[in-house]
């Protein structure tokens, strides 16, 4: 006999079809039978060890978030719960170019201080592993919900080149080809780059366009985090477009949003340039979070010159009186390509969390409102606190405008990403609420998307884009991970004040055919495991 039969559910199968009412049978991890209408028909209905009863629930597939930053905390933080109460049933990490592997001993450790904001130091991980095949070996020991992984590219530029401002030598380019050829037969699904952040931001586009062959001889995808999101952005979106097009490398656009004042409206101008694209043949998707903010390091905004030669040559400059003062200009004044080409405005930067405690004082303000309450200047609040917390510090950032989100999300090629960084003590709500708030807020509520849709977004499409063959559907024979929710109720609980309260409204998660989620409460079941590359 079967080992679970889910009675009565409303199924929205990922497809974008209507829903229907179903039993469906799980075991050994598949699903194995789908029954339509089986009380209306009167026919004979399925047997199984557990029975559950779905009514009033959707059935879905398990939701993917396509920009995740969990490389550490899938390992440390075995419930994971941020993820798994939102019934995501696989993440993609390895994000925005940076991430663990493929290191060196010395690369490591300066990838560990790079990112400190977006997973903490790591001191309570042991990195046991060098290579992305040894990393994917250590997710497959058990982790909350499944985890793809993307090359990073600006790890393997810290490999093979370093952290300086330099065009990579012949031999340089050749390692790091080898470097991102290793990674996919050892199981990536693509690489990414983070294209404003050291020491990937230093890639010309033919060094980007080599690896990104490399990624297409492997059947893998491009995600970038192009080179800017404010003055340059729509400039940005094509360079990555074009680049992919000479590479015949398909592309996914990170956190595809259009943010900062000189943006506002201009959404329909990046769908244009996206739908010629398609039209012409293009390979490409994107993923958006549901939110108008955005979240960073405070670190990240500094020009790029400034950033050369990694973490502890920035901390000399900024510890160097005349330097500092230079990097305040171009940030202040002209507008440094770390902050996206636009003059910061401090009254938009909050600061989200401290590797320190001793800093948590400016833990949800503004730099500026920090500055006015102790009598100082934006730049030495920020100054002090970069020194300080040694880089540590995460901002959020209010640089969003409200019509371009709803309307990249309804894109046919949109897929839903959290960008969640679990660090600080005020973290972005987006790490413990995207997908609960794209079902409660943007479908039940506002009607942005219908719920068919919406969950094809978040399902099937992404799926695709990661060549999953029995993922993101629910279909007989395809991999169990199922998200069972309420549509009346779904709603993302953290907010801007409360960014850690879990959602409602999802009282079951199964992965690979196991309850990691039941009646609203965590289990201790760790069926996660990595999702290597498929084969072409």
């Amino acid at each position: 006999m079967e080992e679970l039969v889910i009675r009565d559910a409303d199924v929205v199968d990922g497809s974008g079809a209507d829903s229907y009412r179903a039993d469906v049978v799980v075991d050994r991890g598949r699903i194995v039978s789908i029954v339509k209408e089986a009380a209306a028909a009167g026919c004979q209905r399925p047997k199984a060890r557990r029975e559950l009863d779905a009514e009033g629930l959707v059935l879905s597939p398990g939701f993917v978030d396509m920009h995740a930053h969990s490389d550490l905390a899938l390992l440390r933080d075995p419930a994971h719960s941020a993820k798994a109460a939102q019934g995501v049933t696989l993440e993609v990490i390895g994000q925005d170019g940076l991430s663990y592997a493929p290191v060196d001993d010395r690369t490591l450790g300066e990838v560990r201080r790079a990112i400190a904001g977006w997973n903490g130091h790591g001191d309570d991980v042991d990195f046991d592993w060098r290579s992305v095949g040894e990393y994917l070996d250590r997710l497959d020991g058990g982790i909350a919900v499944n985890a793809a992984y993307l090359i990073p590219q600006g790890t393997v530029r810290a490999l093979a080149v370093g952290w300086d401002d330099r065009e990579a030598t012949p031999a340089e380019l050749e390692r790091m080809r080898r470097l991102v050829a290793e990674g996919l037969e050892q199981g990536a699904v693509g690489m990414s780059s983070g294209l404003t952040y050291t020491p990937g931001m230093y890639a010309k586009d033919a060094e980007l366009t080599e690896l990104c062959r490399v990624v297409a001889q492997y059947g893998g995808y491009y995600c970038p985090h192009h080179r800017s999101y404010g003055a340059g952005a729509l400039k940005a979106y094509e360079e990555m477009v074009e680049l992919t097009r000479e590479a015949g490398c398909p592309l996914h656009l990170a956190h595809a949003t259009m943010n900062f004042g000189v943006n506002k409206g201009r959404a329909p101008e990046l769908l244009t340039l996206l739908d010629e694209a398609l039209a012409g043949g293009a390979d490409i998707t994107l993923d958006t979070y549901p939110y108008t903010p955005g979240c960073t390091t405070l670190v990240a905004l500094l020009p790029s010159w400034a950033s050369e030669g990694g973490p502890e040559r920035i901390l000399e400059r900024l510890a160097d009186d005349d330097t500092a003062e230079r990097i305040r200009h171009h940030m202040e004044e002209i507008g440094s390509d770390g902050s996206h080409g636009v003059p910061m405005e401090w009254e938009t930067i909050e600061i989200s969390g401290t590797g320190d405690p001793a800093l948590a004082e400016y833990i949800g303000r503004t730099v500026l409102e920090s500055a006015r309450l102790r009598g100082e200047s934006p730049w030495q609040v920020a100054r002090h606190l970069l020194l300080a917390d040694r880089l540590a510090p995460t901002i959020l950032q209010h640089v969003g405008h409200e019509e371009n989100v709803r309307a990249i999300m309804r894109h046919r090629v949109h897929t839903g990403g959290s960008d969640g960084i679990l660090q600080g003590a005020k973290p972005h709500p987006r790490a413990y609420g995207t997908f609960p708030h794209y079902l409660g807020h943007y479908v039940r509520e506002l009607g942005v998307l219908s719920l068919e849709e919406c969950v094809a977004h978040l399902t099937s499409r992404p799926a695709a884009r990661l060549r999953l063959p029995d993922r993101g559907l629910v279909r007989e024979g395809y991999r169990a991970d199922l998200v069972l929710f309420d549509p009346a109720t779904v709603a993302a609980g953290s907010t801007f004040e409360e960014p850690r309260v879990l959602p409602t409204g999802i009282p079951y998660v199964l992965v690979d055919g196991r309850f990691v989620m039941e009646d609203g409460r965590r289990t201790d079941v760790l069926a996660g495991r990595s999702v290597r590359r498929s084969p072409r």
